[in-house]
């Protein structure tokens, strides 16, 4: 039996009555404002569905059953235009008038034009050379916003027992704030080095390219005993490809075509939280409540 979940901010009732008539849909479960359940549906419309979804702008899931969340155990999320709306790294730049420059180096390396990140980032940090530490945390008072529906996917994902592990290949100095702020469990980024309170335009030990971000989470999986279909991994950028190969909730978020066309799931117009409309989470909704 398929099923399949559709997502869209106010999504309309006609809207939802077009896509169940596409797939033959038995049965139609309200989930909440934004969103739908239609169930045992015909997979051979997935391909019209999915054209139709593109053209009324409504994120699509389709779904072979649909999991209690607590048997998942791994939300790996990537940080910059993932989590949160800024690419960390530009808005640094934009400090010292540079943002131009790095901007254009981020945007192909998030397209894939440029295949070697490790080279891509030594290179838009070297022109970061003399930003003084306290632009850094100004950039996170003042610009850094969390991604709608975060909060909410990360509280829901704890309360079910998920290990939550931001792996990015921005910088530890706001993975760390954000570890500290959400209760992520486990937080991998890059070290931007610092002498006398000024970048040296340099970062220090291992970078954590693409294929670095797959290895922490095939480690924690290792250490989790977390098989591929109990691992959800979310990201926005080619960078994001190796980490998302090893979950079977691959989830595309605002992404780059590259990780679109890769990713199992894609959110295009709703919040993170759109994730949580693909599990049952009556256990972690009841465990939230109580907590309080």
């Amino acid at each position: 039996m398929m099923h399949l979940v559709l997502q869209a901010p106010g999504i309309r009732h006609d809207l939802i009555e077009q896509a169940a008539a596409l797939v033959s849909a038995n049965r139609i479960t309200p989930l909440n404002a934004s969103a739908m359940r239609l169930e045992d549906i015909d997979p051979a419309a997935l391909p019209e569905v999915r054209q139709w979804a593109a053209a009324k702008h409504v994120d699509i899931g389709p779904l072979e059953r649909i999991r209690p969340l607590h048997e998942m155990k791994i939300l790996a999320m990537d940080m910059d235009s993932t989590l949160i709306n800024i690419e960390c790294i530009d808005e640094i730049a934009d400090m010292v008038g540079k943002k131009t420059e790095v901007s254009a180096i981020t945007e192909a390396a998030m397209r894939g034009e440029i295949t070697d990140f490790s080279e891509s980032l030594r290179r838009r940090v070297a022109l970061l050379q003399g930003v003084a530490e306290a632009d850094l945390l100004r950039v996170y008072n003042e610009r850094l916003q969390l991604n709608t529906g975060a909060e909410k996917l990360i509280r829901t994902m704890k309360a079910a027992g998920v290990h939550v592990m931001v792996v990015s290949g921005g910088f530890t100095f706001f993975t760390e704030k954000l570890r500290a702020r959400l209760g992520l469990d486990s937080a991998h980024a890059n070290f931007l080095e610092v002498d006398h309170g000024r970048l040296t335009g340099r970062v220090y030990g291992d970078i954590v390219d693409g294929n670095k971000k797959a290895a922490h989470l095939q480690a924690l999986a290792q250490t989790l005993n977390a098989t591929p279909d109990q691992r959800i991994a979310v990201g926005d950028g080619s960078n994001d490809l190796a980490m998302l190969s090893h979950a079977a909730y691959s989830v595309a978020y605002r992404a780059k075509p590259v990780l679109r066309e890769a990713a199992a799931f894609q959110i295009n117009y709703a919040g993170l939280d759109a994730i949580l409309n693909w599990f049952d989470t009556k256990e972690a909704i009841q465990a939230l409540r109580q907590d309080k």
